[in-house]
């Protein structure tokens, strides 16, 4: 009898990535882009010049790549246990189970429609679900943000009878399809176009056309899966592990499930009241900003209003619809601080961190209750912590080795003498290459542009189809690159071997980077808007 080969642990995988960056610094020679000024058409700009330095190759140092991966990701790790501990906080009030079981019970109702029922309620849900997040990934870049929906979205994927990786797809996925199909992110087509001086913002009709396309295709993959899952739900990859997911939920748990009201959770409600009115006060306008356009609202009035209203109804009803409200509100406040005042991360965890205290003195919770379930949060989701912090280590090495620069040079060395088809796919595919290692959009174009532009220029390349190659490139890959933060944060909250999400995701990828250069043919055959 032959033993069954074990399939290694994500940790082991990720290690594995950090020895084979530790090998090619001692196979590739070292190098560095430097800005230098220089006179192009009589005038003198700042332009990205590469230059040989002396090669770095890593030894020890993989040892102490996830110590620099925790300095490098600590805004991420830090961001995933303060999410784990609130929603850890919530999920003890049940108020998530209760909200997902009325929710399934009323889409139960819909199917008595003929129309509804040939088309599939669960369908509508999960492809509205993935149009919401894929426009947040399109217009403002959503990202790191997806790691707190996934504690939503698995558990009412598993409820409704699919898997952990439709979850993940609702949220993760979509935002991932949005991204790449960039229609205002700031963070990549803004800083791009910026890089290759080229109007803000312009081309957006294909750009909008190339999204749509995207998310076709994304969104049919993720549908024709879940309809297997919830036909065949043994053949979901995820059906031994989902275990623990599927003990964790209780219908008849909630059926049986006291409904109450403490008088802490009116006292919650009065406080948080009157915090948001001092912040309406503070701020009655907000500029929120899509893309390069931009409105003056008073939005958080608006919100704090509409929360002053709507609480009172729910907590007549019961103390776990209160805290739904509060999550639902949670979730508006991030967007408002998104795109009105450049919240990131740490402002956002700080939200979610809020949310979860107060679920806990909603609930009657003493401080050391609220305390010790938190802490109980954080231990649970401690292994997606230290994985983000070791996949940090790879770009490390990479970087003390000096080679991430002389991969890009090697890469773009390959473009003399192509016809422009060719070219911006060699473009196309150095920026899938370059986002396996530097998964960071913005640090990418002021990495790439720089070069990217002006040499479409001397190939008789427009610009914008140099901007579009960045687009795709940096997008598809995210879902995949061993050296994503967020990547792996949503993979370990959502308790998803990599090994399993590359199995499952890799047909997916392939067919959007193919997809992706059919895409950038007509930027360089047709005559388009922008280009």
């Amino acid at each position: 009898m032959f033993k069954k080969r074990q399939i290694p642990h994500t940790y082991v995988i990720v290690f594995f990535f950090i020895v084979l960056s530790a090998a090619l610094t001692w196979v590739m020679p070292g190098g560095e882009y430097v800005e230098v000024q220089k006179e192009v058409n009589g005038e003198v700009q700042k332009v990205m010049e590469f230059q040989p330095t002396e090669a770095q190759p890593q030894t020890w140092e993989v040892f102490a790549a996830m110590f620099k991966g925790f300095e490098r990701q600590a805004g991420i790790i830090v961001f995933i246990l303060m999410i784990g501990g609130a929603f850890w906080i919530m999920n003890d009030s049940k108020a998530i189970d209760v909200g997902i079981y009325a929710f399934l019970r009323m889409t139960k109702k819909l199917e008595r429609n003929k129309f509804m029922k040939r088309i599939g309620v669960d369908n509508i849900i999960i492809a509205m679900i993935m149009i919401m997040f894929s426009v947040f990934g399109a217009v403002f870049g959503m990202s790191e943000e997806t790691i707190a929906f996934i504690i939503i979205f698995v558990p009412m994927a598993i409820t409704m009878g699919y898997d952990s990786l439709v979850g993940v797809s609702m949220c993760f996925v979509a935002a991932g399809l949005g991204f790449a199909g960039a229609i205002l992110n700031p963070f990549t087509i803004g800083i791009a176009q910026g890089l290759a001086e080229i109007p803000l913002f312009s081309g957006i009709e294909y750009r909008m056309f190339a999204w749509l396309v995207i998310n076709i295709i994304g969104i049919t993959y993720v549908l024709r899966y879940a309809h297997k899952v919830k036909k065949h739900p043994e053949k979901s990859i995820m059906h031994e592990q989902d275990k623990q997911w599927r003990d964790r939920t209780d219908e008849e748990g909630i059926e049986k499930l006291k409904y109450r009201t403490p008088k802490a959770a009116w006292a919650a409600f009065i406080f948080l009241a009157g915090v948001m009115v001092a912040a309406s006060i503070i701020f009655p306008e907000s500029e929120l900003k899509v893309g390069n356009s931009s409105a003056i609202v008073p939005a958080i009035p608006i919100v704090t209003g509409l929360f002053i209203i709507s609480s009172p109804l729910f907590l007549r009803k019961s103390v776990h619809f209160f805290i739904l409200n509060l999550l639902i509100f949670t979730i508006i406040y991030l967007i408002v601080g998104v795109m009105g005042y450049g919240w990131y991360i740490m402002e956002i965890a700080t939200l979610f961190f809020a949310m979860g205290i107060f679920a806990g003195i909603a609930m009657s919770k003493t401080p050391n209750e609220i305390t010790n379930l938190f802490l109980a949060g954080t231990k649970d989701i401690m292994s997606a912590a230290l994985i983000v912090g070791l996949a940090g280590g790879i770009i490390a090495v990479l970087e003390d080795g000096k080679v991430i620069d002389s991969i890009l040079h090697s890469l773009a060395s390959g473009m003399n003498e192509m016809g422009k088809v060719a070219s911006v796919g060699v473009m196309y595919v150095i920026q899938n290459v370059i986002n396996i290692v530097i998964p960071s959009g913005s640090a990418k174009a002021a990495l790439t542009m720089p070069i990217m532009a002006p040499f479409s220029d001397l190939i008789g390349i427009s610009r914008q189809a140099t901007v579009v190659a960045f687009q795709f490139g940096d997008g598809f890959t995210n879902m995949i690159t061993p050296t994503s933060g967020v990547l792996i944060g949503v993979l370990g909250v959502a308790k998803i071997p990599y090994d399993k999400w590359v199995r499952w995701v890799w047909p997916l990828i392939t067919i959007l980077i193919i997809v992706g250069f059919l895409l950038l043919i007509p930027t360089v055959t047709m005559d388009l808007s922008g280009f």
